[in-house]
Order: C-alpha cells, then sequence, then structure tokens
C-alpha cells in the first residue's frame, strides 16, 4: 500500500465533499472541482476526515493510483479553500507584460506582440515596479491547470544561456553559459 496514500486527508469547516457516479466534488469558498476516481479506489468519509483504500493492494498500478488519487483530492480541498498562486518573471530590455482578468498582452522581443485569453478559472495580474523585472501573478484553484499555464507562458520566451533574457518562474536558477573567448 502506498504510503502516501495511507494517510488521512483533513476536510475544513467550510469545504463539502461528495462522489456522484464516478467523480468525487470538492466544494470550497472559491468554487468547485471534481476528479474522476479509479473504481478500485474507495473513499471512505469519517467526520472531518477522509481516507482512500485500494481494493487490489499487491498490483503495483494500483499502488501507485491509491497515492496519486490521495493527492489529487488533497490537492482539489487546498485549491477551493486557498487557490494557488505562481509568478513568472519577465527578464529583458524592453519586455512588457499587461495582465487583467484572463487576458495577458505580452512584448518580448518579437516583431508582434502577443495576446492570449486565458479560460474563466484563470486569474492574471501584473507587477511593474519601476528599475525591477516584470512580474505575472497568475490564480487559479485547479494546481494543474495553473501548472499548465504557467509553462505555456514560459515557453513563449525561455531563458537564453547566454544572457538569461527571457519568461522564467521566481526564483528559477538558470545556469548562464560563458561566450566566445578571443
Amino acid at each position: 500500500m502506498s504510503r502516501i496514500g495511507k494517510k488521512y486527508i483533513i476536510i475544513p469547516k467550510n469545504v463539502k465533499i461528495y462522489k456522484k457516479d464516478k467523480y468525487i466534488y470538492v466544494k470550497g469558498k472559491l468554487g468547485i472541482l471534481k476528479q474522476k476516481i479509479n473504481k478500485n479506489i474507495i473513499i471512505k468519509k469519517l467526520d472531518d476526515k477522509i481516507k482512500l483504500i485500494n481494493k487490489k493492494n499487491n498490483i503495483k498500478k494500483y499502488k501507485s493510483l491509491h497515492g496519486l488519487y490521495r493527492m489529487l483530492i488533497y490537492n482539489m480541498i487546498k485549491g477551493v479553500n486557498e487557490g494557488y498562486n505562481k509568478k513568472l518573471e519577465l527578464v529583458g530590455v524592453g519586455y512588457k507584460a499587461i495582465g487583467k482578468g484572463q487576458i495577458l498582452n505580452l512584448n518580448v522581443g518579437y516583431s508582434h506582440k502577443i495576446v492570449i485569453k486565458f479560460c474563466k478559472e484563470i486569474n492574471i495580474t501584473t507587477e511593474n515596479v519601476k528599475g525591477e523585472n516584470i512580474i505575472i501573478n497568475i490564480f487559479c484553484i485547479n494546481k494543474q491547470l495553473l501548472g499548465i499555464v504557467a509553462s505555456k507562458i514560459r515557453s513563449l520566451k525561455k531563458p537564453e544561456p547566454y544572457k538569461g533574457k527571457g519568461i522564467r518562474y521566481i526564483n528559477e536558477k538558470i545556469i548562464i553559459k560563458k561566450g566566445k573567448s578571443v
């Protein structure tokens, strides 16, 4: 049995969890999320806790699914209660970003501006402080969707290895290569 899957998930007071058909729904103050659950994983609800039980203990596939579904449900509970936030940094002279709601306008060294419209679950804001790099804040209740959106934005202008210019995560270490020596 998975070590992570054995752990209980504590449910906060303002979060409601219910199962319908093959899906588990988590409803909180920030919204509602749903996740399809494998039929070999049983969910037991005890007062303010949830425990996942694996029907087929000896099969490796279901051992890993046991831990996976436990973490997915935990992330859903945290997401509808607190939400998730990722920050990206624009490094480069003349790079600009303007974000409001679901629309992000980027000017990152191409001959044209890049305008991206995201789904309603995503909320994007930008911080422009004079003399510092522009910060793009992405907020979402779905951790998986947040990671996909952040990687999509980063892929538009990955940090290059000689000067480090591009879009990167906050606190991401870029290994700068040495240029040509004469």
